[in-house]
């Protein structure tokens, strides 16, 4: 498998081929959460008839199995359409073979400064501020790892604790086309539980089953920040929740259901 110019290269309308920038820090052969994430989001934005005066303000993802790293097929539908609301549903599977990783997307109708904004949150340190903060160490020199950038101004992937980490992307969601605001995020906000871990990356797991984003201000620039925290419970089930932030202040939440485990 090729390393590409991007996560992925497109093939047709709803036909890609994963890369290695896809490839996750545990199994060589299964992507990180975050490139099909964006993946699917960007397959919303993309859907035949998709109304330009609504934007998505929820996302849902459950992942049923490991993403492979290989040819995936895209697939959309609409769940339910009203005047101010609808939902969209997507998949992303192997070729020929059933669903790996499922998303719904709750898209609201717009209206430009027809209410009073309202923001609350901390003013970050900005991206350029502080120094890139290496990955922690992963078994193979190519990967999600490497395909994006990141810098903390909190905590760090090998400390324990809370973290807030900004994340760049360096190469494009899908080769030779621009990358867009929302992929930046989505493809971030699924590493809120490695940059909040509270235990020790080589006696535990702590896997995500879901990802939850809300977003109420649509993201801009090419950062986004994830301000994360984690809870374990003794019986094995875990929280991540993270603020999401650009550089103009807070954009939303992320949330992720752990499964902790001894390795």
């Amino acid at each position: 498998m090729g390393t590409g110019e991007g996560f992925f290269e497109r093939r047709d309308a709803g036909r890609f081929t994963a890369t290695e920038y896809t490839r996750g820090p545990w199994d060589a052969g299964s992507q990180h959460a975050g490139p099909p994430a964006a993946l699917l989001g960007r397959a919303v934005e993309e859907r035949p008839g998709a109304r330009a005066d609504m934007r998505i303000a929820r996302f849902t993802y459950e992942i049923l199995r490991p993403v492979p790293i290989g040819e995936l097929e895209v697939t959309t539908g609409v769940l339910r359409s009203g005047r101010s609301t609808e939902v969209v549903e997507a998949a992303i599977a192997p070729v020929g073979a059933a669903p790996v990783m499922l998303a719904r997307a709750l898209r609201i109708r717009v209206a430009e400064e027809s209410v009073p904004a309202v923001v609350s949150g901390p003013q970050l340190p900005t991206p350029g501020e502080v120094e890139v903060t290496p990955f922690f160490p992963v078994p193979w020199e190519t990967g999600y790892h490497s395909a994006m950038e990141t810098r903390f101004t909190e905590g760090a992937f090998v400390e324990p604790g809370p973290g807030t980490c900004w994340m760049r992307m360096r190469v494009p969601l899908i080769a030779g086309e621009e990358t867009r605001p929302l992929d930046r995020v989505l493809i971030a906000a699924d590493s809120g539980n490695g940059i909040s871990a509270v235990m020790d990356f080589g006696r535990y797991v702590f896997i995500n089953s879901d990802l939850t984003v809300h977003l109420h201000r649509h993201p801009v620039g090419e950062w986004a920040c994830v301000q994360a925290r984690t809870s374990v419970d003794a019986a094995g089930i875990g929280l991540a929740d993270a603020q999401l932030h650009d550089e103009k202040g807070p954009i939303g939440r992320s949330a992720q259901s752990l499964y902790v485990a001894p390795r």
